[in-house]
């Protein structure tokens, strides 16, 4: 009989928890009873998530607890009490320039580590992912989707911009023009559409997608970790590149790996 494996858990705090199962790293919404609405201190724990991941994690799964990935933002964040121990955001809005710029990079953080080289992520995405649950689901590299998802990006329609790092993998998915229309009416993204024009790289039944993002996991361990990481950099700088200049970065790439294999040290 096989010996099961331990699941280790890192931390579970303000929403957030993270957990490891050897080469798998798991991070999950909550706060069900909220839709996993989040807030300033939750965007810290995802923050604190991606620097706590072992290094000998290659796949980590972002997943919400309960009926819905995430509602987006808790709308507490627009009243003049906002979250306790945090200014509101209606108190930022009266800083400087620099003040409410440094506070939003602060935090995109949150969203900003999901396409790292060295991992892949994939979010388990069901029920509404709407706002900045839009843009979570966007900041992985992989989506697989649930039959209720609803996708939405609500900002526009509430006088605001997306500014968690979404409109960048939205173009990059969907094409501009799908983008802005996306964004400009707010209008809920099924997942039928999701999967059709790239928002899903696979919709499926809602009592599969837990079993769905396993099998997909395990896909993504099965090539050998150093030429997985070669091309996701590849694949990734591919758009800030011309023809010839990507040609060159494979040949530089698989020279790498050509040496690896061989024992060749540079």
């Amino acid at each position: 009989m096989a010996t099961p494996v331990s699941v280790h858990e890192v931390f579970d705090k303000d929403g957030v928890r993270l957990s490891v199962d050897d080469a798998v790293a798991t991070v999950t919404l909550t706060n069900p009873a909220k839709r996993n609405a989040q807030s300033p201190a939750l965007w810290r724990a995802l923050a604190t998530a991606g620097r706590s991941i072992p290094g000998s994690v290659r796949v980590v799964v972002l997943r919400g607890e309960g009926k819905s990935f995430s509602a987006g933002l808790d709308r507490q964040a627009f009243t003049p009490e906002g979250f306790d121990g945090e200014p509101s955001f209606l108190d930022l809005a009266r800083g400087s320039d620099e003040e409410l710029d440094g506070v939003i990079a602060e935090y995109q953080e949150a969203f900003t580590w999901w396409r790292r080289n060295d991992i892949v992520s994939i979010a388990a995405v069901q029920g509404h992912a709407i706002g900045a649950g839009f843009q979570l689901a966007l900041a992985c590299d992989l989506r697989v989707v649930a039959q209720d998802v609803q996708f939405a990006m609500r900002e526009t329609s509430l006088g605001l911009v997306p500014d968690l790092t979404g409109t960048h993998p939205l173009v990059g998915l969907v094409g501009y023009a799908r983008a802005l229309e996306i964004c400009a009416t707010g209008r809920f993204v099924g997942a039928d559409e999701a999967e059709r024009i790239g928002l899903a790289n696979l919709a499926v039944p809602a009592d599969e997608l837990d079993s769905a993002v396993r099998d997909l996991a395990g896909a993504l361990l099965a090539a050998p970790r150093d030429a997985a990481v070669e091309t996701k950099a590849l694949l990734r700088g591919a758009a800030g590149r011309d023809y010839e200049e990507q040609r060159r970065a494979e040949r530089a790439a698989q020279a790498r790996r050509l040496r690896d294999l061989a024992g060749i040290s540079d």
